[in-house]
């Protein structure tokens, strides 16, 4: 079971706190260091200092980093341009010497479209799909040869398609807990299904429709790599657990509920109750920035066991 460290920043991170996240992800152990996309906090959190983005964001990680995974969960496809985003991931890619991941999503959360002037279309699960073309297609483009695409919404006319990503082929996430369209785009463009926040049994029937969907496909459903991303608040005891809980504003018993909360034990329990059911990677979404304790604990006392 991979674990990787997943970050919200819009609710309140510099730069230089995520750095010093992704520093502490790379010389604990994890696997890698993922960011949400977006520009606006959500719930009561105030934001300070304000949104990074996430693009430039990992551009920085990637020169400051030498061995952790770099990515998004999830690059809101209404942010870029499908064309420009191949252009910035592959440059990534470059910077980090094939360390980066594409996680891409339809975008949702319309607030912050209208906080930052940022077109909110109706149709982002169409455009969703013609994006995933796009910037597959160029990405796999022979060096020599154009890319030209015809869509409802995207033209593309004799792209010289480049840059390339370091990497022969980067892997593509896809992900959420659509019943219909999500699998069949997963099964047709991802290399990773992820579910973000959903309840065992959830993801147990998603990650069925998406196996379904990739052998319907013409795929092996073991194609696939499955993952779940969830919230983690553990501690050494119930005091430091509630401490923590308190810190992100949130109840032990909610979060034991729906995320990963409790003794490290409990948390080992949780995490391979969702292996059972396929997942084989865990994003573990760490709201306290500030507490590098938290992830020292988890280095050493669940990711020990689970690996």
């Amino acid at each position: 079971m991979d674990l990787r460290i997943f970050t919200e920043p819009q609710q309140g991170a510099s730069y230089d706190t995520l750095l010093t996240v992704a520093k502490a992800t790379e010389d604990l152990g994890f696997d890698a260091f993922f960011r949400s996309d977006h520009y606006l906090p959500m719930g009561s959190a105030d934001g300070l200092p304000g949104p990074t983005d996430a693009w430039i964001t990992l551009a920085g990680l990637a020169r400051e980093t030498k061995r952790i995974r770099l990515g998004t969960l999830m690059t809101a496809g209404t942010f870029r341009l499908p064309g420009v985003l191949a252009i910035q991931v592959a440059q990534v890619d470059q910077m980090s010497r094939g360390r980066v991941e594409l996680g891409l999503g339809a975008g949702w959360f319309e607030e912050e479209h209208k906080a930052y002037g940022i077109p909110f279309p109706k149709e982002r699960i169409a455009r969703l799909e013609e994006q995933l073309a796009i910037v597959t297609g160029l990405w796999a483009t022979e060096v020599g040869k154009t890319f030209s695409y015809e869509g409802a919404y995207y033209q593309l006319v004799d792209s010289p398609a480049l840059p390339k990503p370091a990497q022969g082929k980067l892997p593509v996430l896809i992900g959420g807990h659509g019943a219909t369209r999500t699998p069949r785009l997963a099964a047709r463009y991802a290399d990773e299904f992820n579910i973000p926040f959903a309840s065992i049994e959830d993801s147990e029937r998603q990650f069925g429709r998406v196996r379904a969907a990739a052998e319907a496909a013409g795929r092996g459903a073991d194609d696939l790599l499955y993952s779940n991303a969830l919230v983690v608040c553990a501690g050494k005891d119930d005091a430091e657990v509630a401490r923590r809980a308190a810190a992100i504003g949130r109840e032990v018993d909610e979060l034991k509920a729906n995320g990963l909360a409790g003794s490290p034990a409990e948390v080992v329990d949780k995490i391979g109750r969702y292996g059972a059911i396929g997942a084989s990677r865990i994003y573990l979404q760490v709201l306290d920035l500030d507490d590098l304790d938290h992830l020292e604990l988890i280095s050493s006392q669940i990711q020990s066991q689970l690996s």
